[in-house]
């Protein structure tokens, strides 16, 4: 069984920063943001098709991930690429998701 420290996580954190990672994670579109992103970055656009839904929820989802440290952005041009930040949420996502 991986300990709380295993290889892919990047930090530890505390209780209360693990409160916000799972409340971030707490809607179905977020945990797909999380999986599809975890299997390479993505831009605004491509998680947009995916999920179905307007650019301006898309943007809400993603900044409440952001915001909870399991996302970084990087703009190129006029996209926002997304990125993994918390390579443990993967490990986490990927017991939970089917493939």
């Amino acid at each position: 069984m991986p300990s709380a420290a295993s290889s892919n996580c990047c930090r530890p954190v505390s209780y209360a920063l693990s409160a916000s990672i799972f409340r971030a994670l707490g809607h179905p579109t977020r945990v797909m943001v999380v999986a599809t992103i975890g299997k390479g970055e993505r831009c605004v656009q491509q998680l947009t098709d995916r999920a179905g839904c307007d650019i301006s929820t898309m943007s809400n989802h993603l900044s409440v991930l952001r915001q909870a440290g399991v996302l970084s952005s990087e703009r190129r041009g006029s996209h926002v690429f997304y990125r993994v930040a918390l390579p443990c949420v993967l490990d986490f996502v990927g017991c939970l998701v089917p493939r």
